[in-house]
């Protein structure tokens, strides 16, 4: 690409400032990639974006609905499927995290988050027995395919992500600084869309097989009591505006579930 070239799209209009800081690196499954120019920057070329988008927009929107299902039957059966987490307490205690990366690692959360890591490959190594097809999930708009696509996406994502909010929530106390907005929550409610994500990719399986069920739901207690944790940790992380996906209205699920 020449110089001329790039200061032509650096100039369109149509680019939103800062919207790739805080995505989740899935252009493929971006609703926004046309109003992004790191992704117009590495795709000079794509076919139509903007059918592209909206496609991928639906499709997190029907995710978004697994979740709330979800979530819902948490509430209602409480936490008996549950792996238990330490306790919430302890991982609202803030000040024992260090400054280096050893002590990030070793927070209470991030090992929670890379504990994560592990349940997803025993699991998906224990249930090789059954046959993952691209068979649909009834009335559902995502497929079982779709739904460990979106599950392996994030296996990994989360615990990084994690890591750099614990990490830069302590350089951030330690700097008291506050003028421009917390890269600690950003970071962290991208971990919570992913962890939001998951919960919804998990909770086809059993819509499609019912023996997926306990074990499934073992999994999405977990990731909820992660999620509980990470919300008590930076408590201002929901409300965090990433731009381009929250700024028009960051109280909507498409919008909190953006890419």
């Amino acid at each position: 690409m020449n110089r001329d070239r790039l200061k032509e799209l650096a100039a369109d209009e149509r680019f939103i400032a800062g919207i790739y800081n805080y995505c989740d690196r899935w252009c493929e499954r971006c609703p926004q990639t046309r109003r992004c120019l790191s992704f117009s920057l590495s795709e000079e070329e794509f076919s139509n974006p903007e059918t592209h988008d909206i496609r991928n927009e639906a499709f997190w929107r029907k995710l978004s609905e697994i979740l709330g299902e979800t979530l819902e039957l948490l509430r209602e059966t409480g936490k008996k499927w549950g792996i238990e987490l330490e306790t919430l307490d302890s991982m609202r205690d803030t000040k024992s995290i260090g400054a280096n990366d050893e002590a990030a690692e070793n927070h209470v959360i991030c090992r929670a988050a890379k504990s994560y890591i592990t349940i997803v490959e025993d699991w998906f190594r224990g249930e090789e027995r059954f046959s993952f097809g691209t068979v649909a999930v009834a009335d559902e708009g995502v497929d079982l395919e779709e739904a460990i696509e979106v599950i392996r996406w994030y296996q990994y994502f989360i615990a990084a992500k994690v890591r750099r909010a614990i990490r830069g929530k302590t350089e951030e106390e330690e700097e008291r600084s506050y003028e421009f907005p917390s890269d600690a929550d950003g970071s962290a409610k991208i971990a919570l869309i992913g962890i939001d994500r998951s919960i919804g990719a998990w909770a086809v399986f059993p819509r499609y097989n019912r023996l997926y069920t306990e074990s499934v739901f073992e999994i999405i207690s977990f990731l909820d009591l992660l999620r509980q944790a990470v919300e008590e940790t930076f408590p201002g992380t929901r409300s965090f505006i990433r731009p381009g996906f929250d700024s028009t209205d960051p109280n909507i699920a498409g919008s909190s579930l953006g890419s």
